[in-house]
C-alpha cells in the first residue's frame, strides 16, 4: 500500500489551474470510492478465509502459520527482486511480463495479508484488549516508528494509490537501502529488520487504533458502529484532502525536526481517517453481503476486487511492501498524498504526443530533395518551401 511522491513532477501539465484541480479531485475520488473499497474487500476476504480454512479450532497455530507465510514470503520477494527485474521486462516479452507481474502481485498480496494477520492475532491471544493495554502497544509502535523516521509506512488507500507501472514493478525498498552488490549478510539483516521490526510496529499501531474504535464507537450496536466508522472515516479523509495545499505550504516553510514533526502529525491524523474507512467497509461487508454464507461472500469479493484492480492497473495498491522514510521528499512534497492515477495517464498520453512530434521533426530535418541529380539537405519544411519558391521565380523570369 504505502507510497511516495519522490520522483513525481511537482506539476502535471494541463490546460491551467482549473484542469489540474479537476484531475486532482477525480484522482482523490477514484482512490476513495473505487480503489480503497476494492483493497479493503480483498484484505477482508483473504483474512476471513484464512480464519475459516487454516486451523480454525487452534487460533495460535493459525496465527503462527500466517506469520510464517508473511515472513518467508516477504523475504523471498525482497531477496529475489533483482532476479525478477532482470529476467522479466516487456521489452523482452510483453505477454510473459504481464503474466508474471500479475502473478507476483497476487502472491505478494496474499503474503501481505498473512504477514499482518499473524502478528495481529498473536497480539490478541497474548495481550488484553482493554484501553490501557491498547494504549501501550499503540504508543510503542508510534514512538518507535517516529524515532526511526518510518511513520509514513502506516499509510494506505484512500491516501495512497500504487500504480502497476513497469518501472520498479518488482522493487521493494528496505530500511537501510542495502543493495545486492554489498554484503549478502547485511542485505539479509536489512530485510529481516524491515519485515520483522518495521512491519510489526505498523501492525501494532493499526491494531491498537482499530480496537480502540471498537471500544468507543457504539460498542453495543454493531450496525451503528459500522455506519459511524464509515461516516467518520470519510469525513476525516475529506478534511485531509482539503488541507493538503495548506499543510504543504506550511511544510515548505519549515525545516529540520519541526518539519518532520508536523508531517508526522498530519500522517497520524490521516491514519485515523484511514482506519475508520477500512473498519467501516469491512464491517459493512460482514453485515450486509451474504452474512449467512461468509465463505461465499469472501470468495466473491476476493475475485471481483482483485480482477477490477488488475484491470484498472493499480493492483499493487494491495501490497504492503517496502520501507519509506518520513519527509524524504523535498520541501512540502513530504505531505502530498500519492493518489496519482488519471494524472499519470494523461501525462503519459501527452508525452507520447510530444515524442511523436519530435520524431516527425527529426524526419523532416533528414528530408532530402534531389534537384538536377544533386542531393540538397533541407533542415525544415519552411526551407523546402522557400527553395521551391525561388526556383519558381527563376522559371517565371526566364519566360
Amino acid at each position: 500500500m504505502r507510497g511516495s511522491t519522490a520522483g513525481f513532477p511537482d506539476n502535471f501539465q494541463g490546460d491551467g489551474t482549473t484542469y489540474y484541480t479537476l484531475i486532482t479531485v477525480l484522482d482523490l475520488l477514484f482512490s476513495a470510492v473505487i480503489v480503497c473499497p476494492c483493497v479493503v474487500s480483498y484484505w477482508r476476504s483473504v483474512w476471513t478465509l484464512m480464519d475459516i480454512y487454516v486451523a480454525p479450532n487452534n487460533k495460535l497455530l493459525s496465527a503462527a502459520i500466517s506469520t510464517s507465510i508473511g515472513i518467508c514470503g516477504h523475504l523471498f520477494f525482497l531477496l529475489f527482486q533483482k532476479v525478477l527485474e532482470n529476467n522479466f521486462h516487456p521489452d523482452k516479452n510483453r505477454i510473459l511480463f504481464y503474466l508474471v507481474s500479475r502473478l507476483y502481485t497476487v502472491c505478494f498480496a496474499f503474503t501481505c495479508v498473512n504477514g499482518w494477520r499473524g502478528p495481529w492475532d498473536i497480539l490478541t491471544i497474548h495481550t488484553q484488549t482493554d484501553f490501557k493495554s491498547l494504549m501501550v502497544t499503540t504508543a510503542v509502535g508510534l514512538v518507535a516508528l517516529i524515532s526511526m523516521r518510518a511513520l509514513r509506512n502506516v499509510s494506505s488507500p484512500p491516501c495512497v494509490i500504487v500504480n502497476d507501472s513497469v518501472k520498479g514493478y518488482f522493487e521493494v525498498l528496505t530500511m537501510f537501502r542495502v543493495t545486492v552488490k554489498e554484503k549478502v549478510s547485511l542485505l539479509i539483516l536489512d530485510c529481516l529488520f524491515s519485515v520483522l521490526v518495521v512491519g510489526t510496529l505498523v501492525v501494532f499501531v493499526w491494531r491498537g487504533l482499530w480496537i480502540m474504535v471498537d471500544l468507543f464507537l457504539f460498542p453495543e450496536d454493531r450496525v451503528a458502529s459500522a455506519h459511524g466508522s464509515l461516516v467518520l472515516g470519510y469525513s476525516i479523509i475529506a478534511v485531509v484532502y482539503l488541507l493538503q495545499p495548506l499543510i504543504r505550504s506550511i511544510c515548505t516553510k519549515l525545516s529540520g525536526a519541526s518539519r518532520l514533526l508536523f508531517a508526522d502529525l498530519f500522517i497520524i491524523f490521516s491514519l485515523v481517517g484511514t482506519i475508520n474507512v477500512w473498519r467501516g467497509i469491512w464491517m459493512m461487508l460482514d453485515i450486509y453481503f451474504l452474512p449467512d454464507d461468509v465463505a461465499l461472500s469472501c470468495w466473491i469479493t476476493l475475485v471481483i476486487s482483485l480482477t477490477l484492480l488488475i484491470l484498472l492497473g493499480c493492483a499493487n495498491s494491495l501490497l504492503v511492501r517496502g520501507v519509506y522514510i518520513d519527509a524524504e521528499e523535498p520541501n512540502g512534497k513530504c505531505v502530498v498524498l500519492p493518489c496519482y492515477y488519471l494524472r499519470l495517464i494523461f501525462q503519459a498520453e501527452k508525452l507520447k504526443k510530444i515524442n511523436k512530434k519530435m520524431r516527425m521533426a527529426e524526419k523532416v530535418e533528414k528530408y532530402e530533395v534531389i534537384d538536377n541529380n544533386h542531393v540538397v539537405t533541407i533542415n525544415t519544411i519552411s526551407s523546402v518551401v522557400e527553395e521551391n519558391s525561388k526556383r519558381d521565380m527563376c522559371h517565371l523570369q526566364r519566360l
